[in-house]
């Protein structure tokens, strides 16, 4: 239980995807404007992270390495993840349409999110057991969501800054997303501390 809670909070704040790998900085970027269509986006790539694991963890598994063919994983595993990120805008157009129209061009570049893939390969590169991944995977989505929610706020807060005219726009954003980044960077030792190394 302990590791399983390790696993978790290290890719929640030590592993963060978005703000300590830097996978999935695009999305990252372009959604993290509005407050809504951030969450919208990360309960979307929790859904998909999870879905892809479950799928990815036991195909490579019990398919590609008895067959010899560990090579074809990254091929695999795209195709897995894309096929879940069309499920996924099918259900929000019939569901939720205004959050689809709100993610917009963003919600088709989950399928090209490096963020997923590297959530699945690390997975198995840690050589995590199914129930390790499942839970990887959704610290590595609670991370992203945390990492969504923080930078809308910062951005939101940049709209009434008056920065140099050489750091308007992207150029401030990116500093901020820095910053942020800079801030988990300390978490590394609170999470050895409480857990131990696993």
């Amino acid at each position: 239980m302990t590791k399983l809670a390790a696993i978790f909070f290290s890719m929640v704040l030590v592993d963060n995807y978005i703000l300590v790998k830097f996978l999935g900085i695009c999305p990252f970027l372009g959604v993290s404007k509005k407050l809504d269509s951030s969450v919208g986006m990360s309960i979307a790539v929790i859904f998909v992270m999870m879905m892809a694991t479950a799928v990815t963890w036991p195909m490579y598994t019990y398919i590609l390495v008895p067959n010899g063919l560990e090579y074809l994983e990254t091929i695999s595993f795209i195709l897995v993840i894309a096929s879940l990120v069309q499920l996924v805008e099918l259900i929000l157009k019939k569901f939720l349409p205004s959050l689809h129209r709100a993610l917009g061009i963003y919600l088709p570049l989950i399928t090209t999110n490096c963020a997923i893939l590297g959530v699945t390969m690390l997975n198995i590169d840690n050589g995590y057991n199914f129930i390790e991944s499942m839970i990887g995977s959704l610290g590595a989505g609670v991370g992203y969501l945390i990492a969504m929610v923080i930078f809308t706020g910062v951005r939101s807060t940049l709209e009434y800054a008056k920065p140099p005219k050489s750091f308007e726009g992207l150029p401030i954003t990116l500093v901020s997303a820095s910053l942020a980044a800079l801030s988990f960077s300390g978490f590394g030792g609170l999470i050895e501390n409480l857990f131990g190394t696993f």
